[in-house]
């Protein structure tokens, strides 16, 4: 499987990332994949508890959170018999609006792609090393404790 992940501390354009994704795969005699899905993640506008959020920031462990991004995505990837898979997620300081993750699956089929996409954002929320602190407008912040519902 074709794979690259990469951390942001700065805002990226997650359909930029996505079509020099894809010239680099066919640079490299990847042919294609017949199916692609992707997910482009946003920072809601509000904090769990509903206040007006002014930013959410995302601390991380390097290079053990490359390591675990790169396990997640290879045994999802192999699960659902991907062929390519690209993983570009934002870490620091992230404003309302903003990309925060982008997941882009291409498999042979769309239902492998869209699995495979789907069940690679549940384990990135679950299992991926991030530290997520909500900071709001008063210029207090959380700590985020659980995840988001589906």
């Amino acid at each position: 499987m074709h794979l690259k992940i990469d951390l942001h501390p700065e805002t990226f354009e997650p359909l930029v990332c996505l079509e020099q994704w894809q010239r680099q795969l066919a640079v490299q005699g990847y042919p294609g994949s017949a199916a692609e899905s992707l997910f482009i993640g946003r920072v809601r506008p509000a904090a769990a508890d509903g206040a007006p959020l002014v930013a959410l920031e995302l601390e991380h462990y390097p290079g053990m959170t490359e390591r675990q991004l790169r396990q997640l995505a290879t045994a999802c990837g192999q699960r659902h018999g991907a062929g390519s898979c690209l993983v570009q997620h934002r870490i620091g300081r992230v404003l309302p609006g903003e990309a925060i993750v982008l997941v882009a699956i291409g498999a042979d089929r769309r239902g492998p792609a869209q699995r495979c996409c789907q069940e690679l954002l549940e384990a990135l929320k679950h299992e991926a090393p991030f530290w997520k602190r909500e900071w709001r407008r008063d210029g207090s912040s959380a700590w985020v404790t659980g995840n988001t519902p589906l």
